[in-house]
Parts: structure tokens; C-alpha cells; sequence
């Protein structure tokens, strides 16, 4: 199967040029059929399905449909699925009870625990409890160390899914200048991380921005990739954007809209109507770095099956 796609949304600038559209939806459905194709090639070869468990505690309305997508895209690649519903007034050592039971489960190839979780749970204390071999999520501080150094690890799925957007529309990444507005663990460090990496997609120049950063304006004209991961809608608008840059738009804020039946919407970071005609690419909100996020825990749970990692 041809590993690239190439867009075919475009976009034209005011100079007549065209802009592509990054797909994020078309390029997870391509991953999901080639997990499905090994999946398929492991269980006739006499091996069992790869088994992804994930645990949610309370009812916040965000997380239950997260949780219900993975299992969904459990379904659609032949993955073994478990849901463990906790209720919100779970204690802490109860969950890091059910945690450990995991971690001993050698049916189990991999589990995570939704984010966020109630305030009298330490989220870092339930990060640290799973076992590193088992953390699909990649938020362990051991695969994140290990990453940080180019060592085989499971990397953290937002980030692993937007490296894998620049690979599979073949964006340029060697010798560019990248600037990351965001700090985050879950992406800001962890991609700029992957960015300045040896190899393709990487050994780009980055420059990791935040809200202390002073010319941020100047510093994001410089850029020839943006990745905007900071949480704050439309946040990057077309002033800030040099011609021909790509933007990877990592936000996903509910905002009130009159135009939706539900009442509100999903904004991205980027002031998109601004900044689009000036890219070379862009990923959309929603439709862009959301679908890849669900093929990446895929991914590092086909690994984990495999034995590829540890």
C-alpha cells in the first residue's frame, strides 16, 4: 500500500498559488487498514488479537466520547478491546489497585487511563503506575526519556500523529526552521522533541515558544513549520504567518456557535479563514491532527502485541 497521500483539497492564495489541505481523516483510515492487514497476518499465523484496555473514571462528557471512538477504532482493526468505567468517587488507591492488576495481566498488551481525571487523584502518581511496557500513551516518564534520546519507546499519540502527517505528504522537515507555541508534556515538548530529531521527519531547527515568550510574532514569521499547541482559539492568525509555511493546528476548544445544533463548535488555534491562504499546508479543525491521535494508540498498541518495543 502507497504510504503517501497527496491533498487534494487545495487552497489558493492571494498569489494564485495552490495550498493543500492535510487530511487527517483520509491518512487515519489508510493506517487503520494496514493495522487491520498485520492483524489479520498475526492471528492466521496462530498469535491472538492485540488487547487495548482503558480505564475511565466519571462521566465527563469530552472523555466518554474519546473513550468511545477508541473502542470503536478497536473494533475497525481487529483489536480486542476492554473498558473499565470507574465512578468519580473512586479513591486513588482503589484505581492504582485496578492499575497494578493491569500491569500484571499478560493478556493484556496495553492500557491507558482517560485524562483528565478528578482532583483528588494525582494524575502524575497514575501515570507512574503503569508499567512502562504497557503505557500505549507514551506519558511515561521512561518512554519519555527514552524518546528525548532516540531510543525505541512508545511515543505519546498526538505528537507520533503529526510526525506522521509531515512523512505521509512528504513536507520537507531537514534543515527548516519549526516553531512549537506550547509547552505542554502531552505535545509541545514531546514533538519539539521529535522535530529536532536525526532523520525524517526532524533535523529541523526548533524554536519551542510559550506565554513568556517575548516576539512571538517575529519569531513565528521566521518559521517555515508551525505547530500551534497551546489551547487558546485562534490564537495564530495571518500576521504572524510567513507565505508558504505549514501549520499544524494541534487545539480542539469547544466555543459557543449559532450555527450548530449542539450550540458550540470546535476551534483550533490557528484563525484559520487568515492563515490559510498563505500556508503551503495546513490541517483543518476538526479533521486534521484529531483523527491521528486514535492511529497512534493503534499503532503503539500493534507494537506493544508484537514485541517490537521491549
Amino acid at each position: 500500500m502507497n504510504n503517501n497521500i497527496k491533498g487534494n483539497a487545495n487552497l489558493k492564495s492571494p498569489s494564485g498559488d495552490l495550498g493543500v489541505l492535510i487530511d487527517g481523516k483520509a491518512i487515519s483510515d489508510q493506517v487503520k487498514q494496514e493495522i487491520a492487514a498485520e492483524v489479520e497476518a498475526m492471528v492466521a499465523a496462530g498469535k491472538r488479537r492485540p488487547h487495548l484496555a482503558v480505564i475511565i473514571v466519571g462521566h465527563d462528557g469530552g472523555s466518554e466520547t474519546y473513550v468511545a471512538h477508541k473502542v470503536k477504532s478497536c473494533e475497525q482493526v481487529g483489536f480486542t478491546s476492554t473498558k473499565i468505567a470507574l465512578e468519580a468517587d473512586v479513591t486513588e488507591a482503589e484505581l492504582l489497585a485496578k492499575i497494578d492488576q493491569l500491569n500484571k495481566n499478560p493478556e493484556l498488551d496495553g492500557f491507558i487511563v482517560q485524562l483528565p481525571l478528578p482532583k483528588h487523584i494525582s494524575e502524575q502518581k497514575v501515570i507512574e503506575a503503569i508499567d512502562y511496557r504497557k503505557d500505549v500513551d507514551g506519558f511515561h516518564p521512561i518512554n519519555v526519556g527514552r524518546m528525548s534520546i532516540g531510543l525505541p519507546c512508545y511515543v505519546s499519540a498526538t505528537p507520533s500523529g503529526i510526525i506522521e502527517l509531515l512523512k505521509r505528504y512528504e513536507i520537507p522537515t531537514v534543515g527548516k526552521k519549526c516553531v512549537v507555541i506550547g509547552r505542554s508534556n502531552i505535545v509541545g515538548k514531546p514533538v519539539a522533541s521529535l522535530m529536532m530529531q536525526k532523520g525524517y521527519p526532524g533535523d529541523a531547527t526548533v524554536t519551542v515558544c510559550h506565554s513568556r515568550t517575548s516576539n512571538l510574532k517575529k519569531i513565528c514569521l521566521e518559521a517555515d513549520i508551525i505547530i500551534a499547541a497551546l489551547g487558546q482559539p485562534e490564537f495564530l492568525t495571518g500576521d504572524m504567518v510567513k507565505p508558504g509555511a505549514v501549520i499544524i493546528d494541534v487545539g480542539t476548544t469547544r466555543v459557543p456557535s449559532a450555527t450548530t445544533k449542539s450550540g458550540f463548535r470546535l476551534s483550533g488555534d490557528v484563525k484559520f479563514d487568515e492563515v490559510a491562504p498563505k500556508c503551503s499546508y495546513i490541517t483543518p479543525v476538526p479533521g486534521g491532527v484529531g483523527p491521528m491521535t486514535i492511529v497512534s494508540l493503534l499503532k503503539n498498541t500493534l507494537l506493544a502485541a508484537k514485541g517490537e518495543v521491549y
